[in-house]
């Protein structure tokens, strides 16, 4: 089974995707997690999903949060997908 994976709609330049990139590799909760970024201008279809909301943070596929980090949603998603402790 594919590990689950966190995607960055990011664009080059963008001090708002390199900090939630940071932050979010800086969360114990998230480590476990590979962290792929995406350049939203690469192809037409993210650029007009996305394009003026980057940075864009999704987890296994779903959208968790765009604009900043929220520690909130990260962890809701986190634990959703971990199921029942």
């Amino acid at each position: 089974m594919k590990p689950l994976r966190f995607l960055i709609y990011s664009r080059a330049g963008c001090e708002l995707c390199d900090e939630m990139r940071e932050a979010l590799a800086a969360l114990p909760a998230a480590r476990s997690h590979p962290i792929d970024v995406v350049d939203v201008d690469a192809d037409a279809t993210s650029r007009m999903r996305y394009g003026h909301k980057v940075p864009v943070l999704l987890f296994a596929g779903e959208l968790v949060c765009h604009g900043h980090l929220d520690l909130e949603e990260v962890d809701k998603a986190l634990a959703y997908h971990r199921g029942p402790v």
